[in-house]
């Protein structure tokens, strides 16, 4: 029998853990207790073999599928879209553009999951030219291989292709792109909860400082 967990990500724990603990409160509810995996995706799992991990993060989706063995992954984003028990919110046909999240781009499963999470939540997409397989990056995968302003110029590049103000996003550094871009952002965890989607830490450096000690010591 397949054993689950959930990995809420090292960047939403920063961003809002509370959120991750209303997350597992409702998988844990509608689909049977499960464990969280607080092991950041650059450092072995070590979990049982024939364990699935739910996964919030692109990146953690992605590597946790790819690089252990024994483990397959599905997006938190598949688990609602094909679930009877979570009550969406309304946003009254609100049209919001879309960032879709580097390591997603060949993932048809992600993209087509959270479109249809937004039309639940009657929110209409209007899709930027380059997006889902052909979308690129909001910039910080540039972090760390060019100079922090050259990064930023990069961020506003894309955030400026992004066809509206408001502007869904999945992971949550693109949070940080899309503000520093001058758009505002709109994290689909928060939409979930019809909650304010806030910058905090934003600079590059500085969030790139936090992520780096989360993921030391995790």
């Amino acid at each position: 029998m397949v054993k689950q967990v959930f990995a809420p990500g090292c960047a939403l724990m920063l961003y809002k853990p509370e959120s991750a603990g209303k997350l597992l409160k409702i998988l844990n509810e509608n689909i049977g207790e499960m464990d969280s995996l607080m092991s950041c995706c650059h450092h072995d799992p070590q979990v049982l073999s024939e364990t699935e991990v739910i996964n919030i993060c692109p990146g953690c989706d992605k590597r946790f599928g790819n690089e252990y063995k024994d483990v397959t992954t599905v997006s938190l984003w598949e688990i609602l879209d094909a679930s009877d028990f979570f009550v969406f919110p309304d946003y009254g046909d609100r049209n919001m553009s879309i960032l879709d999240a580097c390591p997603t781009r060949d993932q048809e499963r992600v993209h087509n999951a959270i479109r249809s999470i937004l039309h639940k939540m009657n929110i209409t997409v209007v899709e930027p030219a380059k997006t889902r397989s052909r979308g690129t990056c909001c910039g910080d995968s540039f972090f760390g291989m060019i100079p922090t302003e050259k990064v930023k110029e990069q961020m506003i590049k894309r955030t400026s292709e992004m066809p509206l103000e408001e502007v869904v996003v999945y992971c949550v550094s693109c949070i940080k792109s899309v503000y520093i871009g001058g758009k505002k952002p709109r994290y689909l965890v928060d939409l979930l909860f019809a909650e304010e989607t806030v910058p905090g830490v934003f600079e590059p450096d500085a969030w790139h400082a936090e992520i780096d000690a989360y993921i030391a010591n995790h």
